[in-house]
């Protein structure tokens, strides 16, 4: 029998009349699922930390796909007050929300701490996309056919949930708490997937990651640490072994709007190691399976964002 043909953006649907948050959607990996998103005819709106950025890139989607709406929110997810207000604007404006693509992220950085006193990577990878997530339920649960898209990485695979100090006040290592903050995107993921089938609801949750694609992601810790030796590293190895943006992207737009995706299901790269390839479901740790660690992970979610989940 002939292999499956591999999933491309070509196989993303008319999306007229759907309305689709992309966090982080001003570069990278969040750029180009937005573009396609757009070209798609959907109703994208960039979330986004730097308005001045994410102008930008909305100008670039619209001169990119004819016809296409693209809208510009502010939202620092490093910052409970404006992941708030990001939801209360959105609240305003709209009554249906078909995907939220939960993609900003930071990785490897050195210590730093949120507004709310929460380690940055933590803080803003899990704690600010459980928050947003938990405000725009009720949207979700009132869109028929909607979809949570987290984006983790094959970097869950180190992480471990350091319930005894989720905030690394103690000897921080900046690619381990990387990995425990993807590591909560997929026990959140689970755990969403969970209650949302307990309470007898049809939201999707499903998470995903984008192998080793070539985006600015890489070179912010070694900026940030004043590396430049590094920085080259992490520019040439994005040059010289990479996949484009645009390939890291296709997991996150198959999560969002393939109509084989189920509940729970995590989808990456299908080639070597997950590096590199075409969209497919893929596996994951034993760690991202723990049921009863993204129980208690939501618990102490909640209690950290004083955000609770009403189904």
């Amino acid at each position: 029998m002939p292999d499956k043909k591999a999933w491309t953006a070509n196989d993303i649907p008319d999306l007229s009349g759907k309305t689709i948050v992309v966090t982080g959607g001003n570069s990278g990996i969040g750029y180009e699922a937005a573009l396609e998103f757009a070209r798609k005819r959907a109703d994208v709106i960039l979330a986004c930390r730097d308005l001045g950025k994410a102008r930008t890139a909305a100008a670039q989607i619209a001169a990119s796909a004819a016809g296409a709406k693209v809208d510009v929110m502010e939202l620092d997810l490093s910052n409970l007050a404006s992941v708030r207000g990001f939801s209360d604007a959105f609240h305003l404006q709209h009554q249906a929300l078909h995907v939220l693509c939960n993609n900003a992220g930071v990785m490897a950085i050195p210590y730093r701490q949120t507004a709310d006193g929460f380690e940055m990577q933590f803080g803003t990878n899990h704690l600010g996309h459980f928050a947003l997530t938990g405000l725009l339920l009720d949207r979700l649960l009132a869109t028929e056919g909607a979809r949570v898209v987290n984006v983790a990485s094959g970097a869950h695979r180190f992480g471990s949930i350091r319930f005894d100090d989720l905030q690394w006040k103690n000897g921080y290592r900046k690619w381990r708490a990387y990995g425990q903050s993807k590591l909560a995107n997929l026990l959140f993921t689970l755990e969403l997937q969970r209650k949302v089938d307990a309470a007898g609801k049809k939201l999707l949750a499903v998470a995903c990651h984008p192998g080793y694609a070539a985006t600015n992601l890489q070179a912010v810790g070694p900026k940030m640490s004043g590396s430049s030796v590094m920085e080259y590293l992490s520019e040439a190895g994005n040059r010289l072994l990479a996949q484009s943006a645009a390939m890291g992207a296709l997991p996150t737009e198959y999560a969002a709007v393939a109509p084989d995706v189920h509940g729970g299901d995590y989808i990456g790269p299908d080639g070597m190691a997950e590096l590199w390839g075409h969209p497919a479901p893929v596996g994951r740790s034993a760690a991202a399976q723990d049921g009863a660690a993204a129980s208690r992970l939501w618990e102490v979610s909640e209690q950290l964002t004083n955000v609770h989940y009403a189904f």
